[in-house]
């Protein structure tokens, strides 16, 4: 039995103004991977390539899984930051391993409204899977909303993740960038 689970998530997080804008802090798209995800949990692969580990889920008290996604985020001149997942492997059922696939396609965006920032976001989550035959004679109805309520919970952690983590990174990153101007500028004019 094939099903398919999705799931959105938006978010709108108002940016207090820093020395340095945003945008230019979005422009380096591995920090925002480091703030939606447990360093313990990802491999950097590249400059813009990531492998995450996602925390063991749990579908109808019956499986636990452990998705490992491989995603590829990027910016743009904007600060538009893009987030597409590779590829998927589950751990630890191949059964299931074989006969699914995973699409996450997310974006934040800086704005400006009234003088003030903000920083927009949409993440969708999609999972297609062919069911082992043991959930085969559950209703398609109560997979759906399982399945789609194990996709929320999971945008839902990044979201949580992003609203408490982004931030605070990118108010450290900006003092420690104006504190390098800073030295720089001195040493520039003591020689």
């Amino acid at each position: 039995m094939d099903v398919r689970f999705t799931a959105s998530e938006s978010l709108l997080i108002a940016v207090e103004d820093s020395q340095v804008p945003i945008k230019h802090y979005l422009r380096q798209p591995h920090r925002l991977v480091y703030a939606i995800a447990d360093p313990k949990l990802m491999e950097p692969l590249s400059d813009c390539l990531f492998r995450l580990k996602m925390r063991s889920l749990n579908f109808m008290n019956i499986y636990h899984l452990q998705p490992t996604v491989t995603l590829n985020v990027w910016s743009d001149s904007q600060g538009r930051v893009y987030l597409r997942s590779q590829d998927c492997e589950i751990r630890g059922i191949d059964y299931i391993n074989q006969r699914f696939s995973l699409k996450l396609r997310g974006k934040l965006t800086p704005q400006e409204n009234q003088n003030k920032t903000y920083l927009q976001g949409q993440a969708n989550l999609e999972v297609k899977v062919t069911l082992p035959p043991p959930l085969w004679l559950t209703p398609k109805s109560l997979l759906e909303v399982s399945g789609n309520g194990l996709l929320k919970s999971v945008l839902s952690r990044i979201k949580q993740r992003l609203l408490s983590q982004l931030l605070q990174d990118y108010y450290q990153w900006s003092s420690h960038e104006v504190r390098s101007q800073k030295s720089e500028v001195r040493r520039v004019f003591c020689n």
